[in-house]
C-alpha cells in the first residue's frame, strides 16, 4: 500500500510540474522524438529484425568461425552467434537475443541471466555514426569500441557458467513476419523510454545541471540518457577527458538503456545485468586512464588479478537444434 501511495504521489507531482512548466516538457518531448527519428530508429531498427532472425537460425549449430570466441566467453556450444548481436546490435539488441533465446527453450534461465551480464554493448553503427564525430582522431573509436569489448569479456571471466545443465524446450521457426512485428513493439518501447528521458534532462538542464562544471554536466545526462550523453561530449574541451567519460558512459549504457533492457528481458532477473554494467563501467574507465595517461601500471594490476583469480573446472555443454525429450 505505501509503495502504491508513493507511486501515486510522484505521478502527482510530475503532472504538476508538466502543468506549470508545460513549455519545458514540450521542448524536451520533440527533442526526443527528433533524436528517436534521427539517430534511435536508423541505427537500431533493422539490427532488432536481423539479430531476431540471425538467432532464431543460428543458435543451437556450433559456428566454427565463432567457436573460439565462445569458448573464450565460456557459453554453451552452439550458443555462439549471440555474440553477433551482443557487439554488433548495440543497445539493448544483445539483450533481447539472450531473452528470445531463452523464450524459445534453447537457453537455460540460469545461463540467459549470466549472460546479459555482458551481452548488451553499444554496437559500431552507434560508436563511429554518432561517437566518432566527437573526435579529432579515429584511431580513438577504435580504441574505445576495443576497450568496451575487452571490458565485457573481463566480466564475462567473473561470472563463470556453474556445472547446471540447460532446460531445453520446443524450438520455434523464425519468419521475417514474427521477425518484423517483435522489432517495432520493441522500437516503439526502446523510443517511449527515449522520449522520456529527454524530457527529464531538459528539466534537469534547466534547474540544476547549469550549475554544474561542463564534465559533470556530461557524465550526469550520460548516466541517465546514453544518446543525449554522447551528444553532449563537445562541451568538455579536454579530448582525454572527453574519451575518458565516453568509455565510462558507452559501457554502463545508462539508466535509459537499463529499462529498455527491463522492457525485452521479461521474465529474466537483471542482477546479473546490473552488476556486469556497473563492473564493466569500472574496467573500461580505468583502462581507458591507462592508456590515455600513461597509468600502465594500472592497466598490468588489472591483468594481474585476474590471472591469479582461481577458475574453477567447468563442465561445457551444448545447445541442440532440437527439442530434448
Amino acid at each position: 500500500m505505501k509503495k502504491q501511495l508513493w507511486t501515486g504521489l510522484v505521478a502527482s507531482i510530475g503532472m504538476l510540474v508538466l502543468i506549470l512548466d508545460s513549455k519545458t516538457a514540450l521542448t524536451g518531448a520533440q527533442q526526443g522524438v527528433e533524436l528517436c527519428i534521427r539517430t534511435v530508429i536508423p541505427s537500431l531498427f533493422p539490427f532488432f529484425i536481423l539479430s531476431a532472425i540471425l538467432t532464431g537460425s543460428l543458435i543451437g549449430t556450433s559456428t566454427p568461425v565463432l567457436r573460439p570466441l565462445g569458448r573464450l566467453f565460456q557459453l554453451p556450444n552452439g550458443a555462439e552467434s549471440l555474440l553477433v548481436a551482443a557487439f554488433l546490435g548495440g543497445y539493448p539488441v544483445g539483450a533481447q537475443s539472450v531473452t528470445q533465446a531463452w523464450k524459445r527453450g534453447q537457453l537455460s534461465k540460469q545461463d540467459a541471466q549470466r549472460l546479459l551480464s555482458f551481452s548488451s554493448n553499444a554496437g559500431p553503427a552507434f560508436l563511429f555514426g554518432m561517437v566518432g564525430a566527437m573526435f579529432s582522431r579515429k584511431w580513438m573509436v577504435w580504441l574505445l569500441w576495443a576497450i568496451h569489448i575487452f571490458s565485457a569479456w573481463l566480466v564475462s571471466f567473473l561470472f563463470p557458467p556453474d556445472d547446471a545443465k540447460a532446460h531445453f524446450g520446443q524450438e520455434q521457426d523464425v519468419s521475417l513476419t514474427a521477425a518484423l512485428t517483435a522489432s517495432v513493439k520493441t522500437m516503439a518501447q526502446v523510443c517511449g523510454w527515449v522520449v522520456l528521458f529527454r524530457v527529464v534532462i531538459t528539466f534537469l538542464n534547466r534547474w540544476i545541471l547549469w550549475l554544474l562544471p561542463a564534465p559533470w554536466q556530461v557524465a550526469l545526462i550520460g548516466i541517465l540518457e546514453l544518446s543525449n550523453g554522447c551528444c553532449e561530449l563537445y562541451a568538455v574541451a579536454d579530448e582525454r577527458l572527453r574519451f575518458l567519460i565516453c568509455s565510462g558512459i558507452l559501457a554502463f549504457g545508462g539508466l535509459c538503456v537499463t529499462m529498455q533492457t527491463l522492457s525485452v528481458t521479461r521474465g529474466l532477473s537483471l542482477r546479473y545485468y546490473l552488476a556486469g554494467k556497473l563492473l564493466q563501467t569500472l574496467f573500461s574507465v580505468a583502462l581507458s586512464a591507462a592508456v590515455l595517461y600513461q597509468l600502465w601500471y594500472l592497466a598490468v594490476s588489472i591483468l594481474l588479478v585476474f590471472l591469479i583469480i582461481p577458475r574453477k573446472t567447468q563442465k561445457r555443454y551444448s545447445i541442440p537444434r532440437k527439442a530434448v525429450v
